[in-house]
């Protein structure tokens, strides 16, 4: 299915993993050739926007065969249809309700619960709900443990048989670089600060929940990102939909991407700004907001607008694309706008001393306004972070919710946080290891299910690796035979995604060894064979609406 925005920048330089190691000819390149063949693909060496990438950027979103697409629908089609019938069934006590409705004593009160807004839940996400919320009773590394259950009401309900799954390969958590491990330096050093300060703070920052650890944190973290402060938080959905609303309000405008996380789209909501969207990635699209934002300024008054924030993710955790952040500060520059970008998942896991996006295309990082990212995925601990100028953080410390009515961080979790930002950044001598193996990890990942047959999606260097999967009875299936195989694997379908694209999500880590990725494709191609996944007919779609260089980004003087 086309989607605009979706492209590759040129280069004409030898593509290198992460910007780590090289990487072999014949992937397809900048400025895609639609209806090829794989092996009539050829490479493009163009320069695009005066040269503003210093390295290939090549992503892939292979076109939904019209056959795929139509059955899909008639799937759901079939899906809903059935649903009505049993609803029919359950109002006249043919069949057994069993999900949530409103009390007979209080049939004469506003409603709290519409019967009808949970039909998708009743009647489709039902039928694969054991394809989520699967206990897990290990450390979520490379390998984990699971335990069994099993459900004899259709997945109303589950019962655990008592059963332990063993030594099930984790292709779903985002252990991007290996940090979630019961051994190790970071274990040992989260032991011996658990036993100094405890588990718990029970105060604010403000009052007395300001330990020496937290700010040492804030320093390093400062230090990693090449920023002036940096501040630290409890929770990662909380750092962007608290902080957003501290940072603009009403008669400011937001510009999001259409595929940004649950969280910058609630801190949007919440601020009372303005919020307008953008095709995802698709720089046209943004210039074009930015244009009108400055010609018409805010509706009715037309008075200019107070603050024009620019929201994208580094990487997009279900499409696995990478932010075009060149264009995107080109674009801030020119126009006077602010830029928030969120790292959740591409801090740590991209650019050569894995700083995230900003380090992945050598970009500067005062030129991002402000940088968010997270300490659940690549650091293997909890909290995320807010970095940028110290009059920036200086303002939050004071006005963000998230700093003055949070508890502090657990000190075992900052000391956790503490450790593997410094294994990353190398005083352990180790970052290269890990950053590389990643990088080398995701690059023949993707490369051998391109090669099956399968259609994935995104950034060829982006560790999160969406695998299409199409059709709604294939989502419940590719979970539990992938399970069978003892491969543990995420399934995502709508609402998640449009309703013609449910996938698999794979997500790599340094700690998955050859071996075990072997293993795991070759369980991925025996399901792929008999789910008959592998849609790919190397067909991608068109860049852009249209070409990069009839944009310009010259930066305006004040």
């Amino acid at each position: 299915m086309e989607r605009p925005g979706r492209a590759a920048a040129a280069a004409g330089a030898q593509p290198r993993a992460n910007g780590c190691s090289g990487a072999a000819h014949g992937a397809l390149r900048n400025g895609y050739v639609r209806g090829l063949p794989a092996h009539d693909t050829q490479v493009n060496h163009i320069v695009h926007n005066g040269g503003l990438y210093k390295r290939p950027f090549n992503e892939a979103f292979e076109e939904t065969p019209m056959l795929v697409a139509v059955l899909t629908y008639v799937g759901y089609g079939v899906l809903t249809l059935f649903g009505y019938l049993r609803d029919f069934m359950r109002q006249w006590k043919i069949e057994k309700c069993q999900n949530a409705t409103e009390r007979e004593e209080q049939k004469d009160f506003v409603p709290l619960y519409q019967d009808f807004e949970n039909f998708y839940t009743r009647n489709l996400y039902m039928r694969i709900r054991d394809s989520w919320n699967r206990p897990i009773c290990s450390v979520p590394g490379a390998k984990v443990d699971m335990m069994e259950r099993v459900s004899h009401d259709y997945n109303w309900t589950f019962t655990y048989t008592g059963r332990v799954i063993k030594d099930i390969i984790n292709m779903g958590s985002y252990n991007y670089l290996g940090f979630a491990q019961n051994a190790g330096t970071c274990q040992e050093a989260a032991a011996k600060v658990l036993s100094q300060y405890g588990a718990g703070v029970c105060s604010t920052r403000q009052e007395m929940g300001n330990l020496d650890k937290h700010e040492e944190l804030e320093k390093l973290v400062a230090r990693f990102l090449g920023v002036e402060s940096a501040m630290a938080y409890g929770m990662g959905f909380a750092t962007n939909s608290m902080n957003i609303p501290a940072l603009v309000g009403k008669g400011c405008l937001i510009l999001s991407d259409e595929l940004n996380h649950a969280s910058l789209v609630l801190g949007a909501r919440l601020s009372g700004a303005t919020i307008r969207i953008f095709k995802h990635n698709n720089m046209q699209s943004l210039e074009k907001l930015l244009k009108d934002a400055i010609v018409h300024g805010q509706p009715r008054t037309r008075r200019p607008w107070k603050k024009i924030l620019i929201l994208v993710e580094g990487i997009y955790s279900m499409e696995g694309s990478i932010v075009r952040l060149p264009e995107v500060i080109a674009l801030k520059k020119k126009y006077k706008s602010y830029l928030y970008l969120d790292e959740a998942h591409s801090i740590g896991a991209l650019g050569p001393s894995g700083r995230g996006v900003v380090d992945y295309f050598g970009l500067n990082p005062e030129d991002v306004d402000i940088m968010m990212g997270t300490f659940t995925k690549s650091f293997g601990a909890a909290g995320g972070y807010i970095g940028g100028k110290k009059e920036l953080i200086d303002y939050l410390r004071t006005y963000s919710h998230s700093a003055v009515y949070a508890t502090s961080m657990s000190p075992p979790v900052v000391e956790q946080i503490i450790t593997s930002v410094k294994c990353i950044m190398g005083e352990d001598g180790t970052t290269v290891a890990r950053v590389q193996q990643l990088a080398e990890n995701t690059r023949y990942f993707r490369r051998r299910l391109k090669e099956m047959g399968f259609i994935i999606y995104g950034n060829e260097d982006s560790p999160v690796v969406p695998l299409m999967l199409y059709m709604p009875a294939k989502i419940g299936a590719f979970g539990r035979e992938m399970l069978k195989r003892n491969i543990g694997v995420v399934v995502v379908g709508f609402p998640a995604t449009p309703i013609i694209e449910s996938r698999a999500r794979f997500c790599l880590s340094a700690a998955h060894t050859k071996e075990m990725l072997d293993r795991a494709l070759k369980e991925i191609d025996e399901v792929g064979d008999l789910l008959q996944l592998k849609y790919s007919r190397h067909r991608l779609v068109p860049i852009l609406d249209r070409p990069f260089d009839e944009t310009t980004y010259e930066e305006t003087e004040d």
